[in-house]
């Protein structure tokens, strides 16, 4: 994955893409596009507000300098596809983020964690534990 900048004022895939970025790939995702051409990312965006064409090509084409879309030629056109499901490219991102982080800050993450941990509800903690439990299973595996 490219590296991002992190935007503080937003969140989740808006925390790293900027608005018209973030709005084509929630576009994207929704309609669960394996390929797709501009037009059908720009008939879809004219159903919600006024954009010109161009700009979303050129914003198309930055998503795919990005590393976060992959294209084809297909005659004259590109065609594009996701290289990322939504929940994949937050992890990805979230990973960046803390892999990015001082050591000191890593430990502090770790224990924002830990309170979170500490106010998890039944259905986030059985979630965790699965994690845990593939995770042990994982280095099972490659300590054989």
């Amino acid at each position: 994955m490219t590296h991002y900048l992190i935007r503080p004022d937003g969140a989740g895939v808006r925390a790293s893409l900027f608005e018209l970025e973030a709005d084509i790939m929630e576009v994207v995702w929704a309609h669960d596009w394996d390929g797709f051409a501009v037009s059908d990312v720009h008939e879809a965006l004219l159903a919600e507000r006024e954009i010109a064409y161009t700009t979303v090509m050129t914003t198309v084409s930055r998503l795919y300098d990005k590393g976060i879309l992959d294209r084809q030629k297909d005659g004259r056109r590109y065609l594009y596809r996701p290289l990322f499901t939504r929940e994949s490219f937050l992890r990805a991102l979230t990973r960046e983020v803390f892999e990015r982080l001082p050591a000191s800050s890593q430990d502090e993450a770790i224990a924002f964690l830990v309170e979170r941990v500490e106010e998890a509800g039944s259905d986030e903690l059985d979630r965790l534990e699965a994690l845990i439990a593939r995770r042990r299973s994982e280095i099972g595996e490659e300590d054989e």
